[in-house]
């Protein structure tokens, strides 16, 4: 609202009220939505959602009425319900139950290093600059460039899954025993009577 320049100072508490209430209902209805989606296709929720916050936080020095700026907050509480509550339900569909909670560590590991080196450098890009528009104009493009990278991933998870099914049925076939061609006696190597073997006085 300083930054801005707005007269209703008194309602700054409307801006935090507005991103806490749609961050827990964007939880609560992208939770919904996100049980029907199957597979790693919610990882596409994930994309609207970052491409959308990137927006919106690019959008902020742009809300010349406090209206606008609530319309803004809203959008913002909705992309991080959203983005938190897909966090888990995609970890488990990319790495498996076992190693979900080590993805999701990292994951909170590497969110921590922006979110503090985040507010120290807009400050110095207030004192450079005399305001916060590139602060919010620069704080919008890594979540755009974050969900073009998700964007791929299921195309690379797919390749990867299929890749994998045939190396194991390659491995499977090599496996399993030669057919004994018509006509010819069976022979056993493994020093085992085999089912249906009938030559049990054969030397192995």
């Amino acid at each position: 609202l300083k930054h801005i320049n707005m007269r209703n100072r008194q309602k700054e508490w409307v801006l935090l009220v507005c991103i806490g209430a749609s961050s827990g209902v964007g939880r609560l209805a992208f939770g919904k939505i996100g049980d029907l989606i199957t597979g790693v296709q919610k990882i596409y929720m994930q994309v609207v959602s970052f491409m959308a916050l990137g927006l919106m936080s690019m959008m902020i020095p742009q809300c010349l009425v406090f209206e606008w700026l609530v319309v803004v907050c809203v959008f913002l509480g909705l992309c991080d319900g959203c983005f938190l509550t897909m966090m888990a339900p995609i970890a488990f569909e990319l790495v498996g139950p076992m190693q979900a909670s080590q993805a999701i560590g990292y994951l909170l590991g590497l969110m921590s290093l922006p979110m503090t080196a985040g507010p120290p450098i807009a400050g110095l890009l207030h004192d450079y600059f005399g305001n916060y528009t590139v602060a919010f104009s620069l704080a919008g493009v890594p979540p755009i460039v974050g969900g073009v990278v998700l964007f791929f991933v299921p195309l690379i998870h797919r390749r990867l899954q299929a890749a994998a099914s045939s190396e194991e049925t390659s491995t499977t076939a090599h496996m399993l025993p030669t057919p004994t061609p018509a006509g010819e006696p069976k022979s056993c190597s493994n020093g085992d009577i085999l089912p249906g073997y009938t030559d049990v006085e054969t030397h192995i």
